[in-house]
């Protein structure tokens, strides 16, 4: 029986790892969130310009072309469930034209400036968008809407 105790101390050091990888994991995410955010913030501005460079590229909507984004004040950060990544998402109204000679041109419509919220994601130490919009909500609402895809990050934690 002298197997007996080194057994049972690894059996101890494991349900201690165990029981504290879960408080440290959410500390370290918690770490994590707070230096997202403060990046995000001292950012912010060119990470508006590389979403307006991103999503005009994409050619979408069909028969516009992006105009301008008017940046607004309200951001919410949460925290994508599936794939741990710290994500802002920041309001903005968009402004389209009609692209010559398309099916857009004659629809009236094409003036109305579109609110949207612009999606961002912060991964390895970096923020960086696919020029996402979620149109027709602000920043709340999106997460709100995609509450089993994404948690609200508390910003000042």
């Amino acid at each position: 029986m002298p197997w007996l105790i080194p057994a049972l101390v690894v059996i101890v050091v494991l349900v201690a790892l165990a029981l504290g990888a879960r408080p440290l994991l959410n500390w370290l995410r918690q770490v994590e969130a707070r230096r997202a955010i403060q990046r995000f913030r001292i950012q912010r501005e060119a990470l508006e310009a590389k979403f307006f460079d991103v999503a005009a590229a994409t050619g979408k909507p069909r028969g516009l072309r992006w105009k301008r984004c008017d940046w607004q004040s309200p951001v919410t950060f949460a925290r994508d469930l599936q794939s741990h990544l710290v994500t802002a998402f920041v309001s903005v109204e968009i402004h389209f034209d009609a692209v010559e000679g398309g099916d857009m041109e004659d629809v009236e419509a094409v003036s109305t400036i579109r609110d949207a919220a612009a999606v961002f994601h912060y991964r390895a130490g970096t923020w960086g968008t696919g020029g996402k919009a979620l149109f027709n909500m602000n920043p709340a609402e999106a997460v709100e809407r995609l509450e089993g895809q994404y948690e609200p990050l508390d910003v000042d934690a």
